[in-house]
């Protein structure tokens, strides 16, 4: 689950992190009110969205009065944002953040994420604040530390010594506010369940203190229970809505821009689905986890969610039957297509427990448009091929004749011969 960026650094404020005072508003009206109590002279006008990039795509604009405030507000709200992190629509600003200018004398980089490899936090930072860290990784990788840090042993001074050398701090009292920030900054990670806090930029002022410009933090949805307040944050207008539906019937839902809609049970299989229908020339166009107890009704809700993405030309099952039957999925296929109307190939590949019964069960229902694969690879190719396929025309009912109208012939009337009128003085 993200946040705001108003709202991570109402986080901030509950760790003693710093950062410039900031005021949220939903209206043009209320963005210069902010910008009133705030004080000024200057200001910055942020766009509030799940994306990062935000600046570049014209959603952070700098005002040097009231009425440059009014009229960058008036211009950001309600734009439909678009940056690197959003689809080509882009996202639709409903929020925005005024915020009191900062006096910059540098811009670094600084995250806590967690490093699957190594199973433990990492401290990321880079001197190249301000730009996008994965493009620095790219072109110069020699400029980003990294610092992982043992969730036994927690946070200590070592770390922090090893951030700031990595960085090029060295005054004494700017390294002991770095270290301290850092401090907080992973505190805060470990304390809320957090999957990412983001730092870009993290800016040095002229007197050496540091403040968070900005703040991008990501949780871990299976955490959130215990999490309520970070929970009472979520803003389901920033999510996929297809995601949000998914998650009522159990299913993990992300959307993706290929080609091939991919349904399986359990996340490394989907994972390795999509890997392998990549390697045979494809793509996804989707990650769909039905989890271990699919059903017709899942399923169904399943095949649905994938055909709402117009671009999807063919559906690859991946099940592998443990804790559920084979031939259960089997029979929820069938039932799901009698309920969902699904207009592209069908390609399904089902292995473990009751696989040849499944398999037998798929084969005697006839359905037109399934396919039913020997294994993984032949699955993912026989779905490559399905996707690629020209689609066929429905054949046009030929028109009827039109039938000719009735004729009918009508006999002539014989007319009345005219019977001359007489006047009385012709009668005499």
């Amino acid at each position: 689950m993200n946040i705001h960026e108003y709202q991570a650094k109402s986080i901030f404020g509950l760790y003693d992190i710093p950062t410039p005072k900031g005021i949220v508003a939903t209206t043009v009206k209320k963005a210069v009110a902010n910008a009133v109590k705030l004080g000024g002279p200057v200001w910055v006008v942020k766009a509030q969205i799940h994306a990062g990039g935000r600046g570049l795509g014209g959603g952070v604009k700098l005002a040097k009065s009231l009425e440059e405030v009014e009229k960058l507000s008036s211009e950001i709200l309600g734009m439909q944002l678009i940056t690197h992190q959003t689809d080509a629509k882009g996202k639709k600003v409903r929020k925005l953040y005024i915020e009191d200018g900062a006096d910059i004398k540098d811009e670094l980089y600084l995250s806590v994420v967690l490093d699957r490899k190594l199973e433990m936090p990492l401290l990321m930072a880079s001197t190249q604040g301000g730009m996008d860290i994965e493009t620095v990784a790219e072109k110069t990788p020699e400029k980003i530390i990294t610092v992982p840090v043992d969730p036994s042993i927690g946070f200590q001074g070592f770390h922090g010594r090893q951030l700031a050398f990595g960085l090029g701090i060295t005054d004494k009292v700017e390294q002991k506010n770095i270290i301290s920030f850092a401090s907080k900054l992973y505190k805060l990670y470990m304390e809320n369940d957090a999957e990412m806090i983001e730092i870009n930029p993290l800016v040095k002022t002229g007197s050496g203190e540091f403040l968070a410009l900005d703040g991008k933090m990501g949780f871990d949805n299976s955490a959130l229970y215990r999490q309520p307040n970070i929970e009472a944050m979520r803003d389901l207008s920033e999510e996929d809505k297809d995601e949000i539906e998914a998650a009522k019937y159990g299913l993990s839902y992300v959307a993706l821009d290929g080609e091939i809609g991919c349904m399986v049970n359990g996340a490394g299989l989907a994972m390795g689905t999509m890997d392998t229908i990549n390697h045979m020339g494809g793509t996804p166009a989707n990650f769909l986890d039905v989890g271990g107890s699919a059903s017709a009704e899942t399923v169904a809700k399943g095949f649905e969610i994938i055909l709402k993405n117009r671009k999807v030309k063919a559906i690859f099952v991946n099940i592998f039957g443990g804790i559920v039957r084979c031939d259960r999925i089997a029979n929820g296929i069938i039932e799901a297509t009698k309920i969902t109307k699904v207009d592209v190939p069908v390609i399904v590949r089902l292995d473990g427990t009751n696989a040849t019964e499944a398999t037998q069960i798929l084969n005697k229902a006839k359905i037109a448009n399934l396919i039913v694969a020997e294994d993984l690879g032949d699955g993912a190719k026989k779905a490559v091929k399905a996707a690629k396929a020209p689609k066929k025309a429905k054949a046009k009912a030929k028109p009827k004749p039109k039938s000719k109208p009735k004729t009918t012939t009508k006999k002539p009337v014989a007319k009345k011969p005219a019977v001359k009128k007489t006047t009385v003085k012709e009668e005499k």
